[in-house]
């Protein structure tokens, strides 16, 4: 837990590099309320401490990064509470949880508070936007625009059945890599997250399996989709797909998470292919209410984890089928 938090760090910068003090602020407060929370139900239970094996510590880091920067602080609160006390503690504690404590946080958020989990705070790559026809948009519409997410906007043009997503003349590789973009505060920089991800690898905390099927998955879903999609059809460039949103996060610090992902190397591809295939069903349903599915695909395979490790675990020689 101690070289997650040590991971974490890169992205944690790149955070309040682009979101300021309110990053700081979100971190602050589901970290402290994490701890906080863990320290009362262990009392409660009777049970020894679990602060310093530092799981609780992760949870606040990852659940606020999963959170829009303007998020009230209350909100925030309630969130930590839920994701320790309920989706921690009463299954008996870390090694006991069936999902991600950190991912049932935010989707408990996301339902509860949806209209304050889906508020976005402009950045630099909306200024970049060349729309057609922008002398005839009104300042309304330019700001719903500039205030929205990739995925956001993707999820409209579906929705109202725009026949095209507006021309976005980004500077993708650029903006989506460093962490120029609308979103979570932990979610937007794939450069800072890799970093992390490099010392885990280095460290051996988590494998190449659950990751790459995770990403790979989503490429070529989106490659499938795109090239497979009458023209004018609202999609995004596959690779775009990977970059946005939190399936960097995801793949890298969620999904990867020893308490609820399989145990076995073919359960862990099988769980990354479904995490993959679950969020682009998500993301390009034109009737969900959902522009990302991240957090939704993992507690999805997170209930299939028993499942999957009961079908891939290995024959044990010397013994009879059962």
């Amino acid at each position: 837990m101690w070289d997650v938090v040590v991971a974490l760090m890169p992205v944690l910068i790149a955070a309040v590099w682009f979101f300021g003090l309110d990053a700081l602020r979100l971190v602050a407060v589901c970290v402290a309320t994490c701890l906080c929370a863990e320290w009362g139900c262990r009392k409660l239970m009777r049970r020894p401490t679990s602060l310093s094996d530092w799981s609780a510590v992760v949870t606040g880091l990852l659940l606020a990064f999963n959170l829009p920067p303007l998020l009230p602080t209350w909100m925030a609160v309630v969130g930590s509470l839920f994701a320790i006390a309920i989706a921690k503690q009463v299954f008996g504690g870390l090694g006991y949880n069936p999902f991600n404590p950190a991912l049932a946080g935010r989707a408990f958020m996301l339902i509860s508070f949806t209209g304050a989990m889906t508020t976005w705070s402009r950045s630099g790559w909306t200024q970049e936007l060349v729309i057609p026809g922008a002398d005839a948009i009104t300042a309304a519409t330019m700001d719903a625009i500039t205030s929205a997410t990739p995925l956001g906007l993707l999820k409209d043009t579906l929705k109202n059945g725009l026949p095209t997503l507006p021309h976005f003349e980004w500077d993708v590789w650029t903006n989506f890599v460093s962490g120029n973009i609308n979103g979570c505060i932990g979610e937007t920089s794939a450069l800072a997250i890799l970093i992390g991800a490099a010392y885990l690898f280095y460290r051996k905390v988590i494998t190449w399996h659950i990751p790459v099927a995770y990403l790979l998955s989503v490429f070529v879903y989106a490659l499938i989709l795109r090239h497979a999609s009458p023209a004018g059809t609202a999609t995004l460039p596959a690779l775009a797909h990977v970059l946005t949103g939190g399936v960097f996060l995801g793949a890298f610090f969620m999904a990867t998470d020893m308490v609820t992902s399989p145990v076995t190397r073919r359960g862990m591809l099988v769980f990354g292919v479904g995490c993959g295939v679950i969020t682009m069903l998500i993301r390009t349903s034109k009737t969900g209410a959902y522009p990302e599915g991240v957090s939704f695909a993992i507690l999805i395979m997170n209930a299939f984890t028993p499942l999957i490790n009961r079908a891939t675990r290995g024959r044990v020689f010397g013994t009879t089928k059962t």
